[in-house]
């Protein structure tokens, strides 16, 4: 089965851009890990996550890195950066174009590959040292995100995922920063996190 990680970089997490093998240092190396230990050549992972994407910036792609890789699966974490070009140069995309791209999306896989699995990730945040400036416009733009996206995943019937409430938690047992290092990049443990969040998922399915 070929797995397919999308997001922002969060998943990118410094993946190599020429060799797939090299799923970087973030959760779907981690996801690569235990799902490649547990069933030896079973499944193939992509990573085609990218810093800086917006849910345009994904769209934009849909074909390249979607469609022409023809993934059984694909799990998508994307959101927060609609929200974080807004606060620092008023390049964001507003919640409900989010909404309206986010759905065009689904609706052209679904229809290219009928067959594909889809996860829906939460974006998330924690308040740190890369939104603290603008932390309480920041927190409830990324929580509108958070609920277009559950709501996406709501009509198509595809599986979501909630993150924010874990990592809230979290924050509760040790300062932010030890989970996401700017309010927004997992640490390794972050990213352990999230791993363990979209394995209960996918096993689940």
């Amino acid at each position: 089965m070929r797995i397919l990680f999308q997001g922002d970089s969060i998943t990118d997490a410094g993946r190599a851009r020429d060799n797939d093998k090299h799923l970087g240092l973030g959760y779907p190396r981690l996801v690569e890990s235990n799902l490649g230990f547990d069933a030896p050549g079973e499944n193939e992972f992509i990573n085609r996550g990218i810093s800086g994407n917006r849910i345009v910036d994904l769209y934009a792609r849909i074909k390249k890195d979607i469609i022409n890789l023809a993934p059984d699966f694909m799990s998508i974490l994307i959101g927060i950066n609609d929200v974080w070009h807004e606060c620092e140069r008023k390049d964001g995309v507003d919640a409900e174009k989010f909404y309206k791209i986010y759905s065009m999306l689904i609706e052209e896989v679904k229809a290219a590959l009928p067959n594909i699995k889809i996860m829906i990730l939460e974006p998330f945040a924690l308040r740190g040292t890369g939104n603290d400036a603008y932390w309480d416009e920041f927190i409830s733009e990324a929580k509108k995100r958070a609920e277009k996206a559950a709501l996406i995943a709501k009509n198509y019937g595809l599986t979501f995922v909630p993150l924010q409430a874990g990592f809230d938690k979290l924050a509760e047992s040790a300062p932010a920063d030890y989970w996401l290092a700017d309010g927004v990049h997992p640490t390794a443990k972050g990213h352990e996190f999230i791993k363990r969040e979209w394995l209960r998922a996918y096993k689940s399915m």
